[in-house]
């Protein structure tokens, strides 16, 4: 089978196509047949790969690759997921599972879901070891692949394969998961790209406020309904977010980026020790994006209520999704909710909660071979810097068997295609992910 960028293109546009939607964790009965169908499809597509590398499947879908090579004793864990979010049709300008290109050359883009979120990395990866096996390439340390099949809905799979992992006694030197792009623009006159690279994330948790009454006929309704009540419980939290303050990756970050930053700002970056208290004050003026990453974040994503249009609720809720920054916790989120809804007849439960992930190192052996890959492969304009992922992902479950651990998806991505992650329109550049696979290709092949 040829190996050539064209040939590549199409093997992940074959896979795309594969509608590998996250199953439902809670129920036992969901079809998996497009991750069977998908898994099948990588061993025609990869044959090298699956010839030389042992593979053993975890939690009914996840995948687990050992390349094994001159040293076991610290290997390096490259990361992707298989599932997908599920996608609205009626709002995609192409089949979001028809993996259209739309233009030509290396501008050219996939458009499709999981274009970016993940398989344009899990193809990536694969298309890089592809090669290097081909090339009879054998790695200084044992490479690890790691493909979860359920990160979209926080599934069990990450976590059976660490803890297939940890039962054997690896400890990886080096885990790269998604994260963080090459973007432009996303930090105030920055003048150059720049690698965002995650060393740590924030938590994740589910938080319930729900609001009770007797209910009965909408027509003769109380003094204070439950929806009015939990209303004014949202609108408190809206209106009180959390406090902003200045995490360490986030002030390395800026200054790291500060020669590179044009006018007053160049000053003002360099000098973040001094001026980050007012700096944290007007991020969030200037996008979500900085705001999430000077504070904790709470939004209301899921409102229920009566079962009928003419029924008074004897129940209304709002699900409130908490993203914590480092140095938050649930329990210190859950205490702040409570005191800013301030009504005692609103209960506040905790339906699921990952506390914030231990930062990584941006310095030392680990980090070195990251920057020096990102320079060589997606170029040497591109500057390395450090940040906290705004998003959870599986390499959260990493850190219980790595010190190393960190979020960076190497392609450089467009503002659009950012804000296209788990929406409609959801694509990549031809060109972009071209270099991706240069980017593991040269990881891989670092000692």
């Amino acid at each position: 089978m040829a190996r050539t960028p064209d040939s590549a293109l199409g093997r992940f546009r074959e896979l795309l196509r594969i509608p590998t939607v996250s199953l439902d964790p809670d129920d036992p009965e969901a079809d998996g047949s497009a991750f069977v169908r998908f898994r099948d499809t990588l061993e025609t597509l990869y044959p090298a790969v699956h010839a030389l590398l042992e593979r053993e499947v975890v939690a009914g879908y996840s995948l687990l690759y050992r390349w094994r090579g001159r040293d076991a004793a610290s290997p390096l864990v490259l990361m992707a997921h298989i599932d997908v979010v599920p996608v609205v049709p009626a709002e995609w300008d192409h089949d979001p599972f028809g993996a259209e290109l739309v233009g030509t050359g290396d501008a050219a883009e996939v458009h499709a879901r999981g274009a970016v979120d993940d398989k344009g990395s899990l193809v990536a990866i694969l298309e890089a070891l592809e090669s290097l096996v081909a090339e009879g390439f054998t790695p200084s340390q044992d490479v690890y692949l790691a493909f979860g099949h359920n990160e979209e809905v926080a599934g069990d799979g990450a976590q059976a394969i660490v803890e297939v992992l940890r039962a054997r006694g690896v400890r990886p030197s080096l885990v790269l998961d998604e994260g963080g792009a090459v973007v432009e623009g996303a930090l105030p006159r920055v003048v150059v790209p720049t690698a965002v690279i995650g060393v740590a994330e924030r938590g994740v948790m589910t938080v319930h406020l729900t609001a009770r009454e007797l209910g009965g006929h909408a027509s003769t309704p109380p003094r204070e309904p439950a929806t009015a009540r939990l209303a004014r419980a949202v609108l408190r939290l809206h209106r009180r977010p959390f406090p902003t303050r200045l995490v360490a990756p986030v002030r390395a970050m800026f200054e790291t980026v500060a020669p590179h930053t044009a006018g007053p700002l160049r000053h003002v970056f360099a000098s973040i020790g001094m001026t980050g208290r007012v700096l944290v004050k007007v991020f969030p003026r200037l996008g979500p994006e900085l705001n999430a990453l000077v504070r904790t974040t709470a939004v209301v994503t899921e409102l229920t209520g009566a079962t009928g249009a003419n029924v008074l609720a004897t129940s209304a809720r709002a699900s409130v999704n908490v993203r914590l920054l480092p140095g938050d916790t649930a329990a210190s989120a859950v205490r702040r909710i409570r005191k800013v809804v301030g009504d005692p007849l609103i209960e506040v439960d905790v339906v699921s909660a990952s506390e914030p992930s231990p930062v990584s190192p941006w310095s030392g052996a680990a980090w070195e071979r990251l920057v020096a890959a990102t320079r060589s492969a997606l170029g040497p304009d591109v500057l390395p810097t450090p940040y906290i992922q705004l998003g959870a992902s599986d390499s959260r479950w990493f850190t219980e068997i790595s010190d190393h651990v960190y979020r960076f998806t190497p392609f450089h991505l467009t503002r659009g295609e950012r804000e296209a992650l788990h929406s409609h329109n959801e694509r990549i550049r031809v060109g972009s992910w071209l270099r991706g696979i240069e980017f593991y290709r040269d990881l891989v092949r670092a000692s």
